[in-house]
């Protein structure tokens, strides 16, 4: 058995790269044999350097439209000779692939978030991920395609009826033993932030904060005593002036603790008391499995992975209002925090990368299977 993952880059970190790099450890961690095709392979490397602004942006939309063509000519013609036990799962862009696991579906997305068509239009991009995708689901050579919540599998056969490849479903996972509740760093994060014993800390982290629902947070916890504050991980220096500006206008600048993108979330995870992701659409963000291992009890929207991570104790699953929002952090500050923690913390567990790996091995045992009858 080898396997090759396709991902714009292998790293650490969130997203669609962080699930590959951390499929790759455990298949590694396995002895089984592992090869990475990436930007740099499909000849793009470049392109990373470029990360914040319009030019960052840019550079964004460039690295789709490049790994989604020239990356696919590249990729096709490295594995078209690949050895029977080679099995390719490929996780974005590239239309190449035993296995494509679907980490969100760009049409339910903007949808989600409402005026579809304006969307869609002002961002060519958009567009030209939406054809591509048309022609992956029904005419590219995956077998298998892996959504990572049954919603989402449900979604992707209502967004692309000519789907002809078989779909399972398949969440991610979380680094238990990195993430974890941590007394002396969240005390130092917390004294560095200004914050009293007796302060409620609300984290947020994302860097897509109209979509993630930060502004509907900020609003929320305008509404709420002065002993609850916000921290916000992520976004880039015009978003957090916007925001700040937000906050100023709503009279909670003084409570709203805004730290930028950051290598590591986990020094504000574990400073905190709660976390809170009011979005649009996610398909499995892994900020909240991350922040239930850490021990924070959870305030989310029920997209994608939330109803199957979120509740029985461990956080509560709102509508997108404010109101929402503003009583359930009430709610939950006044619980019983040391029962929310650990069940948040036992919830995690269940969701380890080992668990995940297992079955992404099972699937691939299947397609070498198939292969030899």
């Amino acid at each position: 058995m080898r396997i090759v993952q396709i991902v714009p880059e292998l790293r650490p970190g969130r997203g669609v790269e962080a699930v590959a790099f951390h499929l790759d450890e455990e298949f590694r961690r396995r002895g089984i044999p592992t090869e990475t095709f990436d930007l740099t392979a499909a000849g793009a490397g470049g392109l990373l350097r470029f990360r914040d602004g319009v030019v960052g942006r840019l550079a964004l939309d460039a690295r789709v439209v490049w790994f989604s063509t020239v990356g696919t000519w590249r990729a096709r013609r490295r594995f078209a000779d690949r050895d029977a036990d080679t099995v390719v799962i490929c996780h974005n862009d590239v239309v190449l692939g035993d296995v494509y696991v679907n980490h969100g579906n760009l049409v339910g997305s903007m949808r989600a978030r409402g005026h579809f068509w304006l969307r869609m239009v002002r961002n060519p991009v958009h567009l030209f991920t939406w054809a591509r995708d048309g022609v992956r689901y029904a005419h590219g050579p995956q077998q298998v395609i892996v959504n990572l919540t049954a919603e989402e599998e449900r979604l992707l056969r209502e967004t692309y009826p000519a789907l002809r490849a078989r779909t399972v479903v398949i969440g991610n996972g979380v680094d238990v033993e990195r993430f974890r509740p941590d007394a002396a760093l969240g005390a130092a994060t917390r004294h560095a932030l200004g914050l009293a014993p007796t302060d409620i800390a609300v984290v947020f982290v994302g860097h897509e904060f109209d979509r993630k629902g930060l502004p509907l947070l900020i609003e929320a916890v305008a509404e709420l005593p002065d002993r609850f504050h916000l921290v916000v991980v992520g976004g880039t220096p015009d978003m957090i002036a916007a925001a700040t500006a937000d906050c100023a206008a709503s009279g909670v600048a003084g409570r709203v603790h805004f730290v930028g993108r950051q290598p590591d979330p986990r020094p504000y995870l574990v400073a905190g008391d709660l976390f809170a992701l009011p979005s649009a659409y996610e398909a499995y963000p892994l900020v909240v499995l991350e922040a239930l291992a850490c021990g924070l009890p959870v305030v989310a929207t029920p997209v994608g992975s939330v109803p199957d991570l979120v509740g029985d104790g461990n956080g509560l699953v709102v509508p997108r209002s404010v109101p929402a929002i503003r009583d359930a952090l009430a709610d939950l500050a006044d619980a019983d925090r040391a029962a929310s923690a650990a069940r948040a913390r036992e919830t995690a567990l269940g969701h380890s990368w080992p668990r995940v790996a297992d079955e992404y091995l099972r699937l691939v045992d299947e397609i070498l299977a198939g292969r030899s009858r």
